[in-house]
């Protein structure tokens, strides 16, 4: 008995859950899904079903500058993406990326042919006009990372994504202080912040490090896509 009441009360809550967007969380660089976690718990303290939200994993765990934006990567993300937006009750997803996760959820967007259905997208950190530790295309490229599909400034990748729309409504969410996207002391390329999203309609900065603005930042992360 207790069983079945159990189940009633499974199956009320699944009948209740609020019809939202459903949102695809793609971490960044050697990341996993659990990266997500403050992010995934605050989507559920805002009532999310947990089929409601998408995580996953892709890349080498273990060698970063193996990793890139085309090949076995884009698999994960794409396969996240479709279904996301298969089972979506309003037709629509949210995507929020962090660090490369950010821009390989946003190449997955652009050769799916999905911006339409995408409500809201939020990079977090992300390299989106390249990382000077990558040095400038096509001199001193030395790793995948680096290369071609990868984050050296002025890719043939990275001046891709220049031109490309990924939502309805795009912003990020940056720092000045950023480890990774401002290594070498620079944030900027061209004057404008790495972390820029093409065609962004606002931008989040904070007083974190690259990690910290993931972690450190659900509640606005979370406000973005509502």
């Amino acid at each position: 008995m207790r069983r079945f009441f159990g189940f009633l009360l499974v199956m009320n809550a699944a009948a209740n859950a609020a019809c939202v967007d459903n949102v695809v969380l793609v971490h960044g660089n050697t990341g996993s899904p659990g990266d997500f976690n403050n992010t995934y718990n605050e989507l559920l303290f805002r009532g999310y079903s947990a089929s409601q939200i998408y995580r996953p994993s892709w890349g080498s765990k273990t060698c970063a500058a193996c990793n890139d934006h085309h090949g076995s990567e884009e698999t994960p993300v794409a396969t996240a993406l479709s279904q996301a937006r298969a089972a979506s009750c309003t037709g629509k997803i949210d995507v929020i990326g962090h660090s490369m996760g950010a821009t390989l959820a946003a190449r997955q967007i652009s050769k799916l042919g999905i911006a339409s259905s995408v409500h809201t997208f939020v990079g977090i950190a992300g390299a989106f006009r390249g990382l000077w530790t990558c040095g400038t295309y096509p001199f001193n490229v030395l790793t995948s990372t680096c290369g071609a599909w990868g984050l050296s400034i002025s890719s043939p990748f990275v001046n891709s994504l220049q031109t490309q729309v990924f939502a309805q409504r795009a912003y990020s969410i940056k720092s000045w202080s950023d480890q990774v996207v401002c290594a070498t002391g620079i944030c900027t390329v061209g004057g404008v912040h790495s972390s820029t999203v093409p065609g962004e309609i606002g931008s989040s900065t904070f007083v974190l490090g690259h990690f910290g603005l993931l972690s450190g930042t659900p509640i606005t992360q979370v406000n973005l896509i509502q």
